[in-house]
C-alpha cells in the first residue's frame, strides 16, 4: 500500500538505478530525488532533474537528507536543510563536469589538470563540511577555501561571477544595487588574488585600517656534519642585519655532543626555533641567518699538550651564514619547510672572531678558510605570517615539537597590551688587559653572575640562548693568547621585576693557563648595578666598566666592600671622595666594555616619566614635568598608560585652573599617540580605562572649557598645531567628557544637567564657527577645519548617550549646514567635507529614521552641489551607496517612501546628467558606481513616486528632456557594457529595473507625445532603447545551461518578451506617425525579430506588414521597406543572427497578412524573394563561419552575388559580394578567377569623369580613375594567373584611353606590359587543368548545391582521385555514388548527401584557332582548355547479344555533352550544368575513329623522324611501329575485319557501306604509313637494334599478308619492303579530307586532334585493368564479370600477343586512353599497367609548347638530379652488367624506356624524385576482375610504383634530351610544384573514358603514356589543326645561358609540314623557321643535331594536287637537303632576336 511520506522527503541517489521494473524511474548516481510515497522498501517520487516524470525506485538506493517542506500536499516544495555553500559546491561541480571534458577535447591540457585538482579539493572540502566535526573557526576556514576555489574555477571557465558576503551567496533581492555592485567588485578582487595565489586571505570590503602582519621564521637544525672536531659543540643561530651591522634577534642555542647529535637525548628531532615578530620593513632589510659554532674542550684542538684533558674551555670554532633575501622568494612561494646547507668556515685569526660573520658575508676570504672536511649545517626554513595565536592554530604540530620562541631584540612594530616582558640584553663587547709580566698574552675567560641587593646570586637569570634552560653563571669563550679580546656575545638576563631594583652584575676575569695543572687564575673583576639611584634602569648604551685588581684569595662574600666603589666613569664623578686604602684597587690601564638593551613593559629608563608618576615628591616642578611629557618615548607611555592617566586626572582635580590647560594638552598628546599604528592596539586599553577605571567626575567641565577655548582661538592664531591635535583627539576627549558627566550625574543625581547641555550647545556653536570660517587664504586654518571634520562623526555615539536621536541629529545638521558650499572652498576641503558626510551616513546615528528625516536634506544638498559641478564623484557615489543600502534594509518602514521621494526630487535628474557625462568620458569605475546608485533609486521607486515625478514637470519640454536623458542613459548602459560579461546577477537585475522603469515611462510618452505634440526624437530614442534591450547578450537565454535558464525564468521571466509586448503596443499607439519610422526602424526591428525567441518573433514580425501597408498608403509602393529590409537582412544574417525556422516563420506570418491586402501580388513576390534571399544568406553564413573549404565559400558567395544581381537588383550589395568573392579567390590563389570577379565591377563603370563617393576600400575619386585602377588590378591578377590572353584586351582598352588623353608615359607602360604578355604566352610554361563533373544529390546539401550538377576546373596537378578525395573531405557526410547513371527521385529527395564524380573532356569553342596551321601549340593549348562551355564524356555499352569471340561487333558508345551556364574559367572554378545532350556512337564509327587516330599519330611521328637525321635514338619510333605491327599481326586490325568486313554484317547493315569503305581506306593508309615508317626506321636504326628492325619487317610482311585478301596490291605499298612506288606512294603527303558527317562524329580523341590536343590527362595511360567508365569515381573494386565495359576494355587492348611475354618491345607506342572507345583498336594485351609507366600528374599537361603528353616529363626533368646522381642499379639490378650498360638493343631501349625512370618508392631516390608520384586517374569498375600485367617482366622484375619521368642522360647515352631545359652548369633546379598528389594504390586505377588524351608528337617520352601500355594513345581535338614540326635540337653546349628561364618555356612555334607543297616551298619554310635553340621536349636527341626540323603534315587543309614522289625520293631528298647552321653558345640574346627577324622576313619573301 503506497502511503505518503512524512519525514523521508529528499534524498541523494547512491547507486544508479536502470528503471528495469514497470513504472521504474531511471536514476544516475549523484542525482537528487523528491520522495512522495513509500511502500515496502520502495519509494515513489521524481528526480529534481526531470520534475515532470514520476516513478518508483528502491529505498536502499537513496541516502536520505533532512529537508524543509513547504505547502505540503500535491504541490509541495522541498528544500534540503544543508549549508548553502554545500549546495553551491554540488551544483557547481555538476556544471563544471561537462566543461571539464570539453577542455580535454579542445587540447587545453594545462587547465584540464588544474581544474581536476581543484575539483578534487572541492569534493574533499565539501566532505569536511558535511562531516560536522569542525570547530566554528575551522568551518569558516574551510568555507574560505571553498569560495576561493569556486571563484577561481568560474573565472577560468568563463562562468558567472558569484557575489558573496561572508562566503555565502547573496540574494540580490535582499540588498541594494549599490551593495550588490560592491560585492561583485570585492568578489572580482578576491578572484584575481586567488588567481595569482589561490590561498590568500580575502580582503574584507571597507576595512579601513589594515594591521601590519608580522612574519616569523621557523628554523630547524637537521644535522651538523663535523668529522674532525670530536668535541661537544654549541651552535648559536641569530638574525643579523648587515646594513646596520648588528644582531636583531636573540640567539637560539643548540647543544650537540661530539657525534653531532643533541646533548640532551630528548631534543632529537626537536632542535627548532621560531624567530618571531619580524615586520614587513624587516623583511626588506639585508638580513642573514648566522650560526656561530663554539666547541667545548681543549684549548687547542690539535694539540693534546695544551691544557689537561679534564678542563674544558668554550673555544670559537667556526661560523656559517645564509642570506634571507636570496631564499625569501622560494620560501614565500613554497609555504612549507625547505632545506638549506650552510658551509661552516673557520677564522684564520682568533682576534677577529667577533667579525667573522661580517667577513664571510663580505667574502673577505683572506680572513677565513673552509676546513678540508665537508663541514656543514643542514637546516630547514619556513616563512610564517600572522599573529602568534593564528600561527599556533594553523601549525599545531610545529608547536608540539618543543619549539624555542626566539624573540626580536626590542619591541615589535605592534605592542599588544597583554604582552608582559622584562628582558635585559647584555653584550660582552671587549676588554683591554695588561700582560702582567708574562712573556705571552693571556687566555682570558669572563665569568658573570647576577646578584641581589643582599649579595645572593640570583638563580636561573642568565640565558645564553633560547632552546636551553637558564643558568646562574655565564662563562665566556676564551680567545687564545689575546690581551684585548673582542667577544661580541649577547646574553639575555630575564630578571624578575621584583628583584630588578638593587641587583647588580659582577664580571670576574681569569687567565686560563695551558700548563700541566691548567688552573684558571683570577686577576680582576668589574661590576655594574642594574638600576640607578633615581629609579631608572641602565641606559641602552655601551658602558665602560672599571676593572679592579684581585687574586684567587680575594673574597666577594661581603659585596658591600666593592658596591661602594665607582663602577664606571659616570659613577666616579658621583662619589669623588673614595679612600685609597680599600682592598680593591682599580687597574687604571685595564678597561672592560659592555652594552645593554632593555626590553621591558614594567621598567623605564626615562627620568621624566618617573618624575610624573611621583609628582607629589616634586610639587614645585609639576608645570615642568607636564611640559616634558611630550618628549617621552611612546613605548614608555603605553607601558604605563593607566598610571599616567590616573596621575593626570589627579593633578587636574588638585588644581584645575593652574594645571587645566597643561593636563588637557598632555591628554591630547596621549590620545594622539594611540592613533599611531604601532600603538593602535592600545585603544581598547584606553576604552577599558574610560569605562572601568576613570574617576574624574569633574573633569568634563575643564575639558569642555579648554576645547571651546581652542575652537575660539582658531580664528586668530597663526600657529594652530596644538588646536589641530586637539581636533584630532576629539573622539576620546568626548568619551572623557561624557563619562565624566555620567559619573558626576551618578554622584549628584543629575545635578547641573542644564549647564552641561548649554555648554555642549555652546561647544557646537564654536564648532560651527570654526567650520564657517573662510579658509581659502589660510592653510593652517584649512588644516584645523580638516582635522575637525575628520573627527566630528566619531562623537555621535558619545552624544547619543546623553541626548536623544533628534537632538544629536539637529546638532549634526547645524554643523554640516554651517560648511560653506563647494564653490567657496578649495578642492582639498571638498574631499574632507564629503568624507565627513560619508562617515556621518555610515554612523549609527543615520540608521535611525528620525535622524535621517533631519539629516537627509542637508546631505543631499551637498551631494547635489558636487554632482552639478562634477566634483569628487567617487566619494559622492560612496555616500549615495551607503544611503541606498540603509534605505533598502529599512524599506519596510513607512518613512522610507518619504525619503525616496526626497531623493528622487533632489538627485534623479542630476544623477542622469552625471552618468551621461561620465559615460561620454568612458570612466568605467565611476560609471559602475553611479549606475548602481541610479538603479538603486529606480528600484526603490513605486507608483506614487513615478506619479509625483511625472506630475512635477512644469512643461512638456522638461518631460521630453528627462525622457531623452533616461533613455539615453539606459541605452549607453547596454552599449557600453558597464558591468563585465560575467556579472550575470548584476546584469539581470539591471535589465529588470530598466524594463520596469520603461513600463512606467511609456505611458507618459504615449500620453504626451502622440497626437498633435508628436516628437520624433523621443519616440526614436524609446524604440532604440527597446531594440537594444531585447538584443542584450545577457538576456539570450538560449545559450546558457537549462538549470540557469530555469532559475532566471522563475525569478524574472523572459524580459525580452515583456519588452517586445511593450514595444509592439507602443508601435500600435503611433497611428499615422508610423510613417516617420520607415525605413529608419526597419533595421532595428529586424534585429529584434532575429532574436531566437519564438514569442518575440511572433509579436514583432507583423510590424513589417504594418510598415509595408503604411508606405503603400503614402507612396503607392513599399520600395523603401523592401530596400532597407534587404540591406539590413544581409548584414545581420552575416553577423550570425537568424536561422531556418525564422525564415519559415517570416514567410508564413507575412504571407498570411499580405494575402488580405489589395497589393497582395507585389507583397507576395516581395516576401518570397526575401525568404529566398534569407535561404542563400543562411547558406553563406554557415559556409563562412564553419571550417568550410574555399570551394564551398566561393560557391556560396557566387550564388548570393548572382541573386543580388539578377533577382533583386541590389547593385551595392552585388558589388560588396564581388569584392568578398575576389578576396576569397586571392586567398585561395585563384588569380584568374579573382580577375574575372573584379571584371564584373569594372564592367559596371564607364570611362567618364563622374565623381564617385568613398566606398569599401576605394577613396572618393572619379569613375574614370576607379575604372583605371580596377583594370590595372585585373591585368595584374590575370598575369599572376598566367591567363595573359584575357589580360591583353584590357591592356588594349587602357592603351586606347591613354592614347586619347595623350598620356604617353602610361601608354608606353601598358604597351610594354602587353608585349611582355605576348612573350609570356610564347615562352612560359602553363599547365592544362583537368575538368570534373560533380553531381550533388540529396536534401542535406546547401541550398545552392542541392540536386544540381557542376563542372569543376581542377587545381594544378590535380587528378581525378585527388579531386574526389578533396570533395569527400569538403563534404564528410557525403557518399560517393558507384555508377555514372542519373540518380532517381529517391536519392534526390532523401535526407543525405550523395556525390557523383567523373572526369569530362572540354570541347573548345575556338575551333578556328585550333585549325590554323601556323599557330604554335602553346597558343592552341590555351584555347583548348579556356573559354570552354561544353564538356563531354563517353560510356561504353553493348546493344543486342554480345559476341564472345569478337566483342567489337556490339560495343556502342553513349556520348553525353554538358553545357554550362558560364564558360570556364570565370568567376568561379565551377559552374552549374545548364543542358545535357546524349548521342550514341555505333561500333563501326568507333572503329573508324580509332584507326584514324592511330594513323594520325603514326604520320606525325614518322614525319618528325623523316625530316631530321636522328641517328642516335630511334626507340620511340621502334616502339610505336612495334606496337601497331605486332598488334596487327596478332589480331588488331584483324578484329575489325572480322567484325565489319564480314558478309553478314554488310548484309545486315546496308547503310554502313560508305563507312566500311572509309575504314578500309584507313586500314590501307595505315599499311602505307607503316611502310614509310619502316623505311625511316631502317635509315636511322642503331646497329645493335637491327634484330628488332628485322623482326618488324617480318611481322609487317605477315600483317600485309593478312590484309592481302581484303586489299589486293598491298604488296607494292612499302618502299621499305619493295623498292617500288605506288600512286599512293607518298602517303604522308596525301590525306583525304573528312566528310562533314565524319567530322561530326569525331570527338576530341579522334586522330584529327592528334597534334592539337596532346593533353596529358589523368586518363592517358590505360592498363589491362582499366575501366571504360573510369571517369566516374568508384569507391571499391567491383567484380562485374562480362559487362559491356569489359568489351570496351578489350577493344582498347585489341591485339593480344602472348608470344612475346618477355620482350621489351611489347611496350606498345600506340597507347590510347580509356576515355574514348573510339581509340580502342590497336594495342597489345600484355602491355604494362598504367601505373608502371605512367604519366605525370595531370597538371603537368600545362606546357603550352609541348605536345602535352610530354609536358610532365619535361617539367619533371627540372625536378630531378642529373643522371649520374642516381644509381639505376637500385631498381633493375638483373639487367645491368658490370659496366652499368645493358646488352645491345635492350640497353638502348631500356635506357629510353626505363633508364631514367625510377619508382617513387625507391629508397635511393632524392626528395625531389619522390615528391611527384603519378596519381591514378580514376576508380575502376572492374579492377578486381583482372590483375595488372608486370612491366617489362622478364628484364626488370615487378615494379610496384609508378616511375618518375626520365631526365637527360650524359651525352653518349641513349636518352631523352630536353635542350630547352638544360640548366647552365651550376644552376639549381627549380623547386617542386606546390601541389603534389599522393601515391597511387597498388591496383591500377584507369582513367575515365572521357578524359583528354596525350598525343604523340614524335617527341614523346616513354613516360608520356604512349609507350606505357598496349593501348593506343590517340590525341583528341576538334579536328582541323596542323601537326607541328619538331624544333631544332641543338645540344646543351649550343644553348646560350641567358636564353632560358627556370619558370618559362621558351619554345618556338612548330612550323607545319605542307605535304603537298614542292620541295622548294618546304625548304623555304625551313629557312624561315625561327632559330631559337630548343628541342621538342621528350624527343630523341641525335648527337649531330645539325638538320633543321622537317615540317609535319597538315592533313585537314583542302588537298592540293599530289606530287608524284615516292617515299624513296622523299627520303633521298631529305638526305640531300643542306644542313642548318649550328648555333654557337656565345650568341647573345639580342642576336637571337635579330636572327629570328631575318628568318621571318626571308620566309615571308619565299612564300610570295
Amino acid at each position: 500500500m503506497w502511503t505518503p511520506t512524512e519525514e523521508e522527503k529528499y534524498g541523494v541517489v547512491i547507486c544508479s538505478f536502470r528503471g528495469s521494473v514497470p513504472q521504474g524511474l531511471v536514476l544516475e548516481i549523484g542525482e537528487t530525488v523528491q520522495i512522495l510515497e513509500k511502500c515496502e522498501g520502495w519509494y515513489r517520487g521524481v528526480s529534481t532533474k526531470k520534475p515532470n516524470i514520476k516513478g518508483i525506485f528502491p529505498a536502499n538506493y537513496i541516502h536520505l537528507k533532512k529537508a524543509i517542506v513547504s505547502n505540503r500536499g500535491q504541490y509541495e516544495t522541498v528544500v534540503p536543510l544543508e549549508d548553502s555553500i554545500v549546495t553551491e559546491v554540488t551544483a557547481t561541480l555538476q556544471e563544471w563536469a561537462s566543461l571539464w571534458k570539453q577542455l580535454y577535447v579542445k587540447h587545453k591540457v594545462d587547465l584540464f589538470y588544474k581544474l581536476r585538482h581543484v575539483m578534487n579539493e572541492l569534493i574533499d572540502l565539501r566532505r569536511q563540511l558535511l562531516s560536522g566535526h569542525l570547530t566554528q573557526d575551522q568551518v569558516r576556514e574551510v568555507k574560505r577555501h571553498i569560495t576561493v576555489r569556486l571563484d577561481w574555477g568560474n573565472e577560468h571557465l568563463g562562468l558567472d561571477l558569484v557575489p558573496r558576503k561572508d562566503f555565502e551567496v547573496v540574494d540580490s533581492d535582499q540588498i541594494s544595487v549599490s551593495d550588490l555592485y560592491k560585492m561583485h567588485l570585492s568578489s572580482r578582487q578576491s578572484v584575481q588574488q586567488s588567481t595569482s595565489q589561490v590561498d590568500t586571505m580575502r580582503p574584507r570590503h571597507g576595512e579601513t585600517c589594515r594591521m601590519p602582519v608580522p612574519h616569523h621564521f621557523f628554523l630547524s637544525l637537521k644535522s651538523f656534519t663535523y668529522n674532525t672536531i670530536g668535541e661537544d659543540t654549541d651552535v648559536f643561530f641569530s638574525l643579523y642585519d648587515m646594513r646596520e651591522g648588528k644582531q636583531i634577534s636573540e640567539r637560539f642555542l643548540v647543544r650537540l655532543n661530539k657525534n653531532g647529535g643533541p646533548r640532551n637525548p630528548e631534543k632529537i628531532e626537536r632542535m627548532c626555533a621560531l624567530f618571531t615578530d619580524l615586520s614587513s620593513k624587516d623583511m626588506k632589510r639585508d638580513l642573514y641567518i648566522i650560526a656561530h659554532v663554539i666547541r667545548i674542550g681543549r684549548m687547542l684542538l690539535n694539540d693534546s699538550k695544551k691544557g689537561p684533558a679534564h678542563l674544558h674551555y668554550r673555544r670559537p670554532y667556526g661560523c656559517a651564514v645564509l642570506s634571507i633575501l636570496d631564499v625569501l622568494q622560494s620560501l614565500t612561494e613554497l609555504k612549507e619547510e625547505k632545506d638549506f646547507v650552510l658551509k661552516v668556515y673557520t677564522c684564520n685569526n682568533e682576534s677577529e672572531w667577533s667579525q667573522i660573520h661580517e667577513n664571510i658575508i663580505r667574502k673577505s676570504s683572506a680572513k677565513y678558510s673552509a676546513p678540508s672536511a665537508s663541514h656543514g649545517l643542514i637546516i630547514s626554513l619556513q616563512l610564517l605570517r600572522g599573529d602568534m595565536e593564528q600561527i599556533r592554530r594553523e601549525n599545531p604540530m610545529t608547536f608540539n615539537r618543543g619549539l624555542a620562541i626566539t624573540r626580536k631584540l626590542g619591541f615589535p612594530d605592534v605592542i599588544m597590551p597583554g604582552d608582559i616582558r622584562n628582558d635585559l640584553y647584555l653584550t660582552l663587547e671587549k676588554g683591554d688587559f695588561e700582560r702582567g709580566g708574562k712573556s705571552v698574552q693571556k687566555n682570558i675567560e669572563v665569568t658573570m653572575y647576577v646578584l641581589y641587593a643582599d649579595g645572593e646570586i640570583l638563580k636561573d637569570c642568565i640565558s645564553l640562548g633560547s632552546g636551553e634552560p637558564n643558568r646562574s653563571s655565564y662563562h665566556s669563550f676564551v680567545l687564545y693568547h689575546s690581551n684585548s679580546p673582542r667577544w661580541g656575545e649577547i646574553i639575555k638576563l630575564p630578571i624578575p621585576i621584583d628583584r630588578f631594583r638593587g641587583s647588580h652584575l659582577r664580571f670576574e676575569f681569569r687567565h686560563c693557563s695551558t700548563k700541566d695543572k691548567g688552573e684558571k687564575k683570577l686577576f680582576g673583576f668589574a661590576f655594574s648595578p642594574l638600576m640607578r639611584d633615581d629609579g631608572t634602569t641602565l641606559s641602552d648604551d655601551i658602558h665602560e666598566l672599571y676593572v679592579y685588581k684581585c687574586d684567587e684569595n680575594s673574597t666577594f662574600n661581603n659585596h658591600a666592600l666593592y658596591l661602594g666603589l665607582p663602577c664606571c666613569k659616570e659613577d666616579y664623578s658621583g662619589c669623588p671622595n673614595i679612600p685609597s686604602s680599600l682592598i680593591f684597587q682599580r687597574s687604571t690601564k685595564e678597561s672592560f666594555f659592555i652594552s645593554t638593551q632593555l626590553s621591558s613593559t614594567k621598567l623605564t629608563q626615562n627620568v621624566d616619566l618617573l618624575a610624573l608618576l611621583k609628582w607629589k615628591a616634586f610639587p614645585d616642578r609639576i608645570m615642568d614635568i607636564l611640559g616634558r611629557l611630550r618628549h617621552v618615548n611612546g613605548e614608555e607611555i603605553v607601558k604605563f598608560l593607566q598610571d599616567i592617566l590616573d596621575t593626570l586626572f589627579v593633578i587636574l582635580d588638585d588644581n584645575t585652573e593652574k594645571y587645566g590647560l597643561l593636563v588637557f594638552q598632555s591628554l591630547v598628546f596621549i590620545i594622539n599617540l594611540l592613533r599611531d599604528i604601532k600603538y593602535f592596539h592600545f585603544r581598547p586599553v584606553m576604552d577599558t580605562y574610560i569605562q572601568k577605571h576613570f574617576a574624574g567626575a569633574l573633569a568634563y567641565k575643564e575639558l569642555i572649557r579648554c576645547l571651546k577655548w581652542y575652537m575660539d582661538c582658531s580664528a586668530e592664531l597663526i600657529r594652530q598645531d596644538h588646536i589641530q591635535e586637539a581636533m584630532r583627539a576629539l573622539e576620546y576627549l568626548f568619551k572623557f567628557i561624557v563619562q565624566s558627566r555620567i559619573l558626576y550625574s551618578r554622584a549628584t543625581c543629575g545635578m547641573e544637567e542644564e549647564q552641561f547641555r548649554s555648554s555642549i550647545q555652546e561647544l557646537f556653536q564654536s564648532i560651527r564657527f570654526v567650520l564657517s570660517l573662510d579658509s581659502r587664504n589660510s592653510e593652517t586654518l584649512l588644516f584645523t577645519q580638516a582635522a575637525l571634520l575628520n573627527s566630528f562623526p566619531t562623537i555621535f555615539d558619545e552624544l547619543l548617550q546623553m541626548f536623544t536621536v533628534q537632538e544629536v541629529a539637529e546638532f549634526v545638521r547645524g554643523t554640516l549646514g554651517s560648511m560653506p558650499s563647494t564653490v567657496h572652498i578649495g578642492q582639498s576641503m571638498d574631499v574632507v567635507k564629503l568624507q565627513s558626510i560619508a562617515r556621518t551616513v555610515d554612523s549609527r546615528l543615520f540608521s535611525f529614521s528620525e535622524s535621517r528625516r533631519i539629516l537627509l536634506p542637508v546631505v543631499l544638498h551637498h551631494i547635489h552641489l558636487h554632482l552639478r559641478q562634477q566634483k569628487e564623484l567617487l566619494i559622492c557615489s560612496g555616500i549615495l551607496g551607503s544611503i541606498f543600502s540603509i534605505i533598502k534594509t529599512s524599506s519596510l518602514e513607512a518613512d522610507v517612501i518619504e525619503e525616496v521621494e526626497m531623493m528622487v526630487e533632489s538627485l534623479l535628474d542630476v544623477l542622469l546628467q552625471t552618468l551621461l557625462t561620465i559615460m561620454s568620458k568612458s570612466h568605467a569605475q565611476e560609471a559602475g558606481e553611479y549606475v548602481s546608485c541610479l538603479l538603486s533609486l529606480l528600484r526603490q521607486m513605486c507608483d506614487t513616486h513615478y506619479q509625483h515625478l511625472l506630475d512635477n514637470f512644469q512643461s512638456k519640454d522638461e518631460l521630453k528632456e528627462f525622457l531623452l536623458k533616461i533613455f539615453c542613459v539606459f541605452r549607453n548602459l547596454m552599449k557600453m557594457s558597464v558591468f563585465p560579461r560575467d556579472w550575470m546577477v548584476m546584469r539581470l537585475l539591471t535589465s529588470n529595473i530598466i524594463v520596469t522603469t520603461v513600463q512606467y515611462l511609456s505611458s507618459a510618452l504615449h500620453k504626451n507625445f502622440t497626437e498633435t505634440d508628436f516628437d520624433f526624437k523621443v519616440w526614436n530614442s524609446y524604440f532604440s532603447l527597446a531594440v537594444l534591450f531585447i538584443n542584450q547578450p545577457s538576456l539570450q537565454l538560449e545559450i546558457i545551461t537549462s538549470s540557469k535558464r530555469k532559475k532566471i525564468l522563475d525569478k524574472y521571466g523572459d524580459m525580452r518578451v515583456m519588452m517586445a509586448y511593450e514595444l509592439f503596443s507602443m508601435w500600435q499607439n503611433l497611428g499615422e506617425h508610423k510613417i516617420h519610422f520607415i525605413p529608419g526602424m526597419i533595421g532595428p526591428f529586424l534585429g529584434v525579430t532575429l532574436v531566437p525567441q519564438p514569442e518575440v518573433r511572433n509579436i514583432m514580425i507583423p510590424i513589417f506588414h504594418d510598415m509595408m501597408d503604411w508606405e503603400q498608403r503614402k507612396n503607392g509602393n513599399f520600395k523603401q521597406v523592401e530596400a532597407e529590409l534587404i540591406d539590413k537582412l544581409d548584414s545581420m544574417v552575416s553577423e550570425g543572427k537568424g536561422d531556418e525556422s525564422y525564415r519559415e516563420l517570416f514567410g508564413l506570418l507575412l504571407l498570411e497578412k499580405v494575402e488580405q491586402e489589395t497589393w497582395r501580388e507585389t507583397g507576395i513576390s516581395f516576401v518570397t524573394s526575401v525568404t529566398r534571399l534569407m535561404e542563400r544568406l543562411l547558406d553563406y553564413r554557415d559556409c563562412m563561419k564553419g571550417e568550410e573549404t574555399e570551394n564551398k565559400k566561393i560557391g556560396c558567395t557566387v550564388n548570393l552575388m548572382n541573386f543580388y544581381k539578377s533577382e533583386i537588383n541590389k547593385e551595392e550589395m552585388y558589388i560588396r559580394y564581388i569584392h568578398k568573392l575576389c578576396d576569397m579567390h586571392l586567398q585561395a590563389e585563384n588569380y584568374t578567377e579573382a580577375a574575372f570577379t573584379l571584371l564584373l565591377y569594372c564592367e559596371l563603370l564607364q570611362w567618364e569623369e563622374r565623381p564617385l563617393r568613398e566606398f569599401l576600400h576605394y577613396p572618393s575619386q572619379t569613375e574614370w580613375q576607379r575604372k583605371e585602377g580596377l583594370c590595372r588590378k585585373i591585368i595584374h591578377y590575370f598575369n599572376k594567373g598566367k591567363s595573359w590572353e584575357f589580360g591583353i584586351p584590357l591592356c588594349r582598352e587602357l592603351a586606347c584611353q591613354y592614347e586619347s588623353l595623350y598620356d604617353y608615359q602610361s601608354l608606353s607602360w601598358i604597351r610594354k606590359m602587353e608585349a611582355s604578355y605576348y612573350d609570356n604566352i610564347m615562352e612560359q610554361q602553363r599547365l592544362e587543368p583537368e575538368f570534373f563533373r560533380v553531381g550533388f544529390y540529396g536534401r542535406k546539401f546547401p541550398f545552392f548545391l542541392r540536386n544540381k550538377e557542376y563542372v569543376c576546373r581542377g587545381h594544378d596537378y590535380e587528378r581525378l582521385e585527388a579531386f574526389q578525395q578533396r570533395m569527400l573531405s569538403e563534404f564528410p557526410q557525403a557518399v560517393a555514388m558507384q555508377h555514372p547513371n542519373h540518380p532517381d527521385d529517391a536519392i534526390l529527395q532523401c535526407d543525405a548527401q550523395y556525390l557523383q564524380i567523373y572526369a569530362v573532356t572540354p570541347i573548345p569553342d575556338y575551333v578556328d584557332v585550333l585549325q590554323m596551321d601556323r599557330v604554335p601549340d602553346r597558343v592552341k593549348s590555351f584555347y583548348r582548355v579556356n573559354n570552354v562551355r561544353k564538356f563531354r564524356y563517353d560510356r561504353p555499352f553493348h546493344k543486342g547479344p554480345k559476341d564472345k569471340e569478337n566483342e567489337f561487333k556490339s560495343l556502342w558508345i553513349e556520348r553525353t555533352t554538358l553545357t554550362l551556364t558560364h564558360s570556364l574559367p570565370g568567376i568561379s572554378r565551377w559552374f552549374e550544368v545548364e543542358r545535357r545532350e546524349l548521342v550514341e556512337v555505333s561500333p563501326l564509327e568507333n572503329a573508324i575513329q580509332v584507326v584514324e587516330n592511330k594513323n594520325q599519330e603514326l604520320r606525325a611521328l614518322i614525319s618528325q623522324y623523316q625530316h631530321k637525321q636522328v641517328h642516335s635514338n630511334i626507340n620511340l619510333l621502334s616502339m610505336c611501329l612495334n606496337g601497331v605491327i605486332d598488334a596487327a599481326v596478332n589480331g588488331g586490325i584483324a578484329r575489325y575485319q572480322e567484325a565489319f568486313f564480314d558478309k553478314d554484317y554488310i548484309t545486315k547493315h546496308p547503310g554502313d557501306a560508305e563507312k566500311i569503305t572509309q575504314l578500309k581506306e584507313l586500314m590501307q593508309e595505315q599499311v602505307h604509313i607503316l611502310g614509310v615508317g619502316l623505311a625511316v626506321h631502317e635509315k636511322f636504326v642503331h646497329p645493335e637494334m637491327r634484330p628488332l628492325h628485322k623482326k618488324l619487317i617480318d611481322q609487317f610482311q605477315m600483317m600485309r599478308a593478312s590484309l592481302y585478301h581484303e586489299f589486293p596490291g598491298l604488296d607494292k605499298l612499302s618502299p621499305a619492303c619493295s623498292g617500288t612506288s605506288t600512286p599512293r606512294g607518298n602517303v604522308l603527303a596525301s590525306h583525304s579530307p573528312m566528310s562533314p558527317e565524319s567530322m561530326k562524329m569525331t570527338h576530341r580523341h579522334s586522330p584529327m586532334n592528334l597534334m592539337g590536343t596532346g593533353r596529358h590527362s589523368s586518363s592517358s595511360l590505360s592498363s589491362h585493368a582499366s575501366s571504360e567508365a573510369g571517369n566516374v569515381v568508384m569507391l571499391g573494386d567491383s567484380n562485374m564479370g562480362e559487362a559491356p565495359e569489359d568489351l570496351y576494355h578489350h577493344m582498347q587492348l585489341a591485339y593480344p600477343n602472348p608470344r612475346y611475354q618477355g620482350s621489351v618491345t611489347n611496350v606498345s607506342v600506340l597507347s590510347s586512353s580509356q576515355a574514348s572507345p573510339s581509340s580502342s583498336s590497336l594495342s597489345s594485351t600484355h602491355s604494362a599497367p598504367s601505373q608502371m609507366i605512367t604519366s605525370a600528374p595531370s597538371s603537368a599537361r600545362g606546357s603550352p609548347s609541348l605536345p602535352d603528353k610530354y609536358r610532365h616529363a619535361r617539367e619533371m626533368m627540372l625536378l630531378l638530379p642529373t643522371h649520374r646522381d642516381r644509381p639505376s642499379s637500385a631498381m633493375y639490378p638483373a639487367a645491368i652488367l658490370e659496366n652499368g650498360q645493358l646488352p645491345n638493343f635492350q640497353r638502348a631501349l631500356f635506357q629510353q624506356v626505363v633508364g631514367a625512370c625510377k619508382p617513387c618508392s625507391d629508397p635511393n631516390l632524392s626528395v625531389a624524385e619522390k615528391a611527384v608520384p603519378a596519381a591514378p586517374s580514376s576508380w575502376s569498375l572492374d579492377s578486381g576482375a583482372r590483375e595488372a600485367q608486370p612491366f617489362l617482366s622478364a628484364h626488370t622484375g615487378c615494379i610496384l610504383a609508378p616511375p618518375v619521368p626520365p631526365r637527360s642522360l650524359l651525352h653518349g647515352h641513349y636518352s631523352l634530351h630536353f635542350d630547352a631545359f638544360h640548366h647552365p652548369l651550376g644552376d639549381t633546379p627549380p623547386a617542386l610544384p606546390a601541389r603534389t598528389l599522393r601515391k597511387s594504390p597498388l591496383h591500377p586505377i584507369p582513367a575515365s573514358p572521357t578524359s583528354p588524351q596525350s598525343g604523340l608528337d614524335g617527341s614523346n617520352s616513354t613516360l608520356s603514356g604512349s609507350a606505357s601500355s598496349g593501348v593506343s594513345s590517340l590525341s583528341e581535338s576538334n579536328f582541323g589543326h596542323s601537326s607541328e614540326a619538331p624544333p631544332r635540337t641543338d645540344t646543351m653546349d649550343s644553348m646560350p645561358s641567358q636564353a632560358w628561364n627556370a619558370d618559362e618555356d621558351l619554345e618556338p612555334p612548330y612550323l607545319p609540314v605542307h605535304y603537298s607543297l614542292s620541295e622548294s616551298a618546304v625548304l623555304d619554310s625551313i629557312k624561315a623557321q625561327p632559330c631559337r635553340s630548343h628541342s621538342a621536349p621528350g624527343c630523341v636527341i641525335p648527337q649531330d643535331p645539325m638538320d633543321p626540323p622537317a615540317l609535319p603534315p597538315k592533313p585537314y587543309h583542302p588537298r592540293l594536287p599530289a606530287l608524284e614522289h615516292d617515299e624513296g625520293v622523299l627520303l633521298r631528298e631529305e638526305a640531300e637537303r643542306p644542313r642548318g647552321l649550328h648555333r654557337k653558345a656565345s650568341l647573345p640574346p639580342g642576336s637571337v632576336k635579330e636572327e629570328q627577324a631575318r628568318m621571318a622576313w626571308e620566309h615571308g619573301r619565299g612564300e610570295q
